[in-house]
């Protein structure tokens, strides 16, 4: 009876901690939220403001404007708001305005089964190999196989102009000319 009676005293104790552990998250998770309700709540207040200052030149009521531009958008401005801080300066943990990339990765490593490190690493080997593939393609042109493995590289590190063309090139031979 005796182990029976330990087992039981020793799951109770780990309840007790994982029902602790439940309450403190509950906390941190409301804190959250609230901190988060507040910032939207903010942000809807500018923007409703923003919007009235917009209906007020359309009408031409200055002194409105002039209350909405001066008084209550600064007053707006000035709430210590932060959406990614909780009241205590921590970094928050649970809930976020913003969805990151790495989170992105994350789902889609859970959803084809993929690990996440797998795809950034075969992208990389890609880039690397990359002269070598284009060498098996495009013989005898290996300033252009140069040219445009540079390109794609700072396309891809994201050095380029992201307006603009990753490049504009013109191969030219026996066979075929001009292909680009």
């Amino acid at each position: 009876m005796k182990p029976v009676k330990k087992r039981l005293d020793m799951l109770n104790e780990e309840l007790s901690d994982k029902e602790r552990q439940y309450s403190e998250l509950e906390e941190e998770w409301k804190a959250e939220k609230a901190s988060l309700s507040g910032t939207q709540t903010i942000k809807a207040e500018l923007e409703q403001a923003k919007i009235a200052i917009e209906q007020a030149r359309r009408v031409g009521d200055l002194a409105r404007m002039s209350e909405l531009q001066y008084g209550k958008i600064p007053e707006l401005g000035k709430s210590n708001w932060k959406p990614q801080r909780s009241s205590e300066g921590k970094t928050m943990r649970l809930l976020r305005n913003k969805v990151t990339d790495a989170e992105i990765a994350e789902v889609l490593a859970r959803w084809t089964g993929i690990p996440v490190s797998r795809m950034m690493e075969s992208e990389r080997e890609k880039l690397l190999r990359m002269e070598q593939e284009l060498h098996h393609r495009v013989i005898g042109q290996n300033e252009a196989v140069d040219a445009v493995s540079n390109a794609i590289r700072r396309s891809r590190a994201g050095l380029a102009d992201p307006n603009r063309p990753i490049g504009s090139f013109l191969f030219l031979g026996p066979t075929r000319c001009g292909e680009n």
